[in-house]
């Protein structure tokens, strides 16, 4: 017998980086099924413009993930106008391009600590919450390069896996109650972090809309792999039991292996001015970090 899928209406979603691309196509795919949502980030002026968009309950709060207080002021001030949360999107990262020898050492810093530490904060502080209720849901945002490295992007990737990995470990921890995890792994989406990317070949590019409707979706019938488009989901598992050389070979074939080695600069060049100046540990509102973690997903 199939499963009836979740009820959402009523149920507070909290998301990060949700002022713009897969985060506010999140926000606004929730707040369609009458979730209440909270939307966190940097760029407090862009979130509030956001939330009025949206209407309703929807609420905007200045969040630095990288800052435990900030993440934790994120989730109270959820809770306190809008009711216990149900249910967390780690969403907010960014993406720095280029061969690994050539990486800024501030752009590395920056991608680990908003990608890595950043899921981890929102992790170590909704999940006591979830326990103390018995219930809820954490939706973790990686990436299809969590799954493979890719040349171009190393550290990028390396945070990726580490939120598979994570996101694996902690949801066999909860294996026995009620709280849900979930791994959201879209391959190219058409938001300003993929600018100038060139497509891999038999996978389709997709829109922030398509992985907010993805979310949506495991919310009403839980699962952990949520691959956007689907397709990469067999694919992945098929070139995941091949041998390194098989593996390597299928990348290449695909032209995997250049969609971020091959990225065109020029085009990238407003996006990456943004996220490097999405400084963590700055305070929301200062000069500097007026361009905010929201760049990626």
């Amino acid at each position: 017998m199939a499963k009836q899928p979740r009820t959402l209406t009523g149920r507070v979603v909290a998301i990060t980086g949700a002022a713009r691309g897969i985060g506010l196509a999140t926000a606004k795919a929730c707040a369609a099924k009458d979730m209440q949502v909270a939307i966190g980030d940097l760029d407090e002026e862009t979130a509030n413009a956001a939330a009025a968009q949206l209407g309703g309950d929807t609420i905007a709060v200045g969040l630095d993930v990288t800052r435990r207080s900030s993440f934790e002021a994120f989730l109270d001030e959820a809770e306190r106008r809008l009711g216990a949360v149900d249910v967390l999107v780690n969403n907010a990262g960014i993406m720095h391009l280029g061969p690994f020898v050539d990486e800024d050492e501030s752009a590395r810093r920056r991608m680990v600590d908003i990608n890595v530490h950043g899921v981890l904060n929102g992790m170590s502080l909704v999940l006591p919450r979830f326990l103390a209720r018995g219930r809820g849901h954490l939706v973790n945002i990686a990436s299809s390069a969590g799954k493979a490295g890719y040349p171009g992007g190393a550290t990028y990737c390396g945070t990726k896996h580490f939120v598979v990995g994570a996101s694996e470990s902690v949801r066999a921890e909860l294996r026995d109650t009620r709280i849900e995890v979930s791994c959201v792994m879209p391959g190219i989406v058409n938001t300003e972090l993929a600018a100038g990317m060139p497509s891999a070949r038999g996978i389709k590019n997709v829109d922030p809309e398509d992985v907010a409707a993805a979310i949506v979706e495991v919310l009403e019938l839980p699962r952990f792999d949520v691959f956007v488009p689907k397709s990469i989901g067999p694919i992945s598992k098929v070139i995941g039991v091949l041998p390194r050389r098989g593996r390597e070979g299928a990348a290449r074939a695909l032209g995997a292996d250049r969609v971020l080695a091959d990225a065109d600069a020029s085009a990238r060049r407003g996006y990456e001015l943004r996220a490097a100046r999405s400084e963590p540990g700055l305070e929301p509102g200062s000069e500097q970090a007026q361009l905010n973690e929201s760049a990626d997903e």
